[in-house]
């Protein structure tokens, strides 16, 4: 019998003899899972069991514009070596490559195909950091939604996302991939992301195999430089960078993949202390571990290993199932399993893990549920997805500042629409575009085109993104002086963001700035809309430009969210998820910082430069709107708090403007004295709402003992009794503050329980 009949017939059979139905609906499919898999796991050769942790990539075909296996692959897979391919995608090749596995090979277990779908498939939306900047949870998980249906069409089961590292240093190309720089927010938007991807049950076709990366501070490296070292304390990894894996962990998601850097000495990818220790003893995590591109080999370089056998030993003791790329576990770790090196037992737990995802994705029944390519046509670039990510677009995009400039009316005059980025369809795709293609993008050009018609604009593309070329600088000053108005398009191209771009400076590549001096020198009104993938340090713009849009990179309906807001159609609600610098010399710069025993002033020692402020260009959180808002007063439920207790802090926002707009309402709690130092302010809460002129909202938040607790030295999380402040407002800088007491301490501790912390009063100590 072969292939998915032997594997459906071994299903029946498990059904008739699984857990009874007393279990729940539940404990029972997990039940039959597991034995289906010890049934197989019981039948495989060594070499079969090593070649289901083997993870190999694609080509890609130039002709095809896909990619494809090549023949050695092949090969591989009919004598049962691979167990996943990554960078694949098409309904039918991969329908071809698992009829390969399930029909051709001993035992017919079938493959796993990831690709690294990151913000969208062929629909591509924004940016993951911009994404983070729309505060709006609901709609990053339909994002992800919309991803999974479209990568699940073209036979994708597993993506390598979200990638929830916390970044502070936005010299990190990688910043572009994730939430930003705050953990509370990591966490909700990886919770999101996770749901958007995952489904309620993976047995659903549409669903895809989530993975939390990079395991863990990847976005604390030295410098902002891609895959360098980190060296941070231990209460900043658990305060700071474990927290969006945690919350990962807590809402499911099915892989996680180790990080490129070290931790104390120790490269992750063979850090037993974080991986089977933290995160599957402490936390009860259950999934596969997954290694970053070469991460394995790479130990060799660390200097910790003094060859691949030595590499692979390590990760695989550390609870890294699968080998991407490296082609150690595959091809190097037989030798030492039989000579009694290697405990073939921690083999066969990998390769649990392994087949236990294949069997929640519903492999084992039909491994060919996903390869549909009539369903793949239906799905790819749906009217509905290209809404949704202009929808998301439009949330995505931040006002940093205007004078009154924006919006432009529509019956404004001549446009003159300037700068290298303006009609560029590649940048607005970002770094890890999926499947998307160029054709699908529409421009900023376009967009406003489409908005106003396209005889009242003109275009210069004035310089190059990276060039000194300066020779279209007279052409985009002569069309500025003779319009109406000026949209000047500035920013990074695609390829300065992303894996490999860190960067040693944070001003606008080439001559750009240059640029917009020429052409903001004509004294047209002028809106400057930024295109980029990480924060910017522009004081010159912030000093010069009327009005300044913070864009990103925005995906496939980039030019019509951007003149959806240029135009007023929609007032701007975003809000920055990362700090922006005044120059590059203030990085890392981060609004949840510790205040030092001299918290910078205008005495002379204290803590701040000598050339420029302290202060952030643009401070985390931050947005404006064509409306405006006020605050009340925050009101506290009650004035102290007990361990059991829930207090609610409420505060009165009202539109006090002329148009219906979006404000984000942020909270934040603060320890005024504690045994370790407190930052100045920690997110806590968030919302983002709508409000019509004049209309007056009660937002309210809720605080439990959880959101007060904080790492100790001796590992504990605690609430020490005390006073709190906690602060409500538009952005971190503009906030106002009621305080209360915590009346009783207490010691916590993450269990596999839940995402509550399991609590032990000072008291029963």
């Amino acid at each position: 019998m072969k292939g998915a009949a032997r594997w459906l017939r071994v299903g029946f059979l498990v059904v008739m003899c699984g857990p009874p139905p007393a279990l729940g609906q539940e404990a029972a499919i997990a039940g039959r899972e597991a034995t289906l898999v010890d049934s197989i796991l019981g039948l495989m050769t060594l070499e079969e069991k090593l070649g289901q942790l083997a993870q190999y990539s694609a080509r890609w075909n130039p002709d095809l514009r896909t990619p494809e296996a090549t023949p050695e692959h092949l090969e591989m897979v009919r004598e049962g070596r691979v167990g996943s391919f990554l960078s694949l995608y098409g309904a039918g090749p991969l329908e071809e490559l698992q009829r390969v596995a399930v029909e051709e090979s001993r035992l017919g277990i079938p493959l796993l195909f990831a690709h690294d779908v990151i913000h969208g498939f062929r629909t591509i939306f924004p940016i993951p950091l911009a994404e983070a900047a729309t505060w709006d949870p609901e709609a990053v998980e339909r994002a992800a939604r919309v991803a999974a249906v479209e990568a699940t069409g073209a036979g994708v089961h597993w993506t390598f996302a979200p990638m929830v590292d916390v970044a502070r240093d936005p010299r990190w190309g990688r910043i572009v991939e994730g939430s930003g720089e705050d953990p509370y927010l990591g966490s909700v938007l990886a919770r999101a992301r996770v749901r958007g991807f995952q489904g309620e049950d993976l047995a659903d076709p549409t669903t895809l195999l989530a993975t939390a990366k990079h395991y863990v501070a990847y976005g604390g490296a030295e410098g902002g430089r891609d895959y360098n070292t980190v060296d941070v304390s231990e209460r900043t990894l658990h305060e700071i960078y474990l927290p969006p894996f945690r919350a990962a962990v807590y809402e499911g998601v099915a892989s996680v993949m180790a990080a490129f850097n070290e931790i104390g000495g120790v490269p992750m990818h063979a850090h037993d202390a974080l991986i089977d220790g933290l995160l599957r003893e402490e936390w009860g995590w259950d999934g596969v571990l997954v290694s970053d591109y070469t991460g394995i080999l790479e130990l060799i370089q660390h200097g910790v290993a003094a060859d691949s056998l030595a590499a692979g030993g390590l990760a695989l003791r550390a609870g890294v199932d699968i080998d991407m790329m490296s082609g150690i576990y595959g091809e190097k770790l037989a030798g030492a399993v039989r000579a009694g090196r290697l405990d073939e037992g921690l083999v066969d737990a990998a390769v649990r893990r392994v087949l236990l995802a294949k069997a929640r994705l519903g492999l084992f029944e039909d491994p060919y549920r996903y390869a549909d390519p009539a369903r793949e046509q239906a799905v790819t670039l749906a009217a509905e997805h290209r809404r949704a990510a202009r929808e998301m677009a439009r949330r995505a995009i931040v006002l940093l500042q205007n004078d009154g400039t924006l919006p432009f009316s529509k019956d404004v005059g001549t446009i003159a629409v300037i700068g290298p980025l303006a009609d560029d369809r590649d940048a607005p795709l970002g770094p890890w575009a999926g499947a998307g293609r160029v054709e699908d993008v529409g421009t900023v050009l376009a967009g406003i085109r489409d908005a106003v018609g396209e005889a009242a604009v003109s275009f210069v593309m004035g310089a190059g993104t990276a060039d000194e070329d300066t020779t279209g600088f007279a052409e985009a000053v002569r069309a500025a002086e003779t319009a109406d108005a000026v949209v000047l398009v500035l920013g990074e191209s695609r390829q300065i963001s992303g894996e490999a771009a860190s960067r040693h400076e944070l001003g606008l590549p080439g001559v750009q700035l240059e640029l917009a001096e020429r052409v903001l020198a004509a004294g047209r009104p002028t809106a400057v809309v930024l295109m980029n993938g990480r924060p910017l340090a522009i004081p010159w713009l912030a000093e010069n430009a009327p009005a300044i849009l913070e864009t990103w990179f925005l995906g496939t309906e980039t030019g019509p969210a951007v003149a959806d807001v240029l135009f007023g159609d929609v007032s701007p609600g975003g809000r920055l998820p990362v700090t922006f610098p005044r120059a590059v010399g203030q990085v890392p710069i981060y609004y949840n910082h510790k205040n030092t025993g001299r918290p910078p002033s205008e005495e002379k020692y204290t803590s701040k430069y000598l050339e420029l402020p302290s202060t952030p260009l643009y401070p985390f959180g931050h947005g404006l709107s064509y409306t405006t808002f006020e605050y009340g007063e925050p009101t506290l439920s009650r004035p102290t708090m007990s361990a059991v207790d829930t207090l609610t802090v409420s505060v009165e926002v009202t539109n006090t403007g002329d148009r219906t707009g979006d404000e984000v309402v942020q909270m934040y709690v603060r320890d005024l004295v504690r045994s370790v130092t407190p930052p100045v302010m920690e997110l806590k809460g968030f919302e983002r709402v709508t409000l019509a002129p004049g209309e007056t909202l009660t937002v309210a938040f809720p605080i439990v003992i959880e959101d007060l607790a904080f790492y100790d030295t001796d590992g504990w999380w605690v609430v020490e009794p005390g006073t709190f402040a906690v602060m409500v407002g538009g952005s971190s800088a503009e906030t106002r503050e009621v305080r209360f007491e915590a009346t009783e301490g207490i010691r916590l501790r993450y269990t596999p329980a839940g995402l509550r912390m399991a609590a032990e009063r000072e008291s029963d100590r």
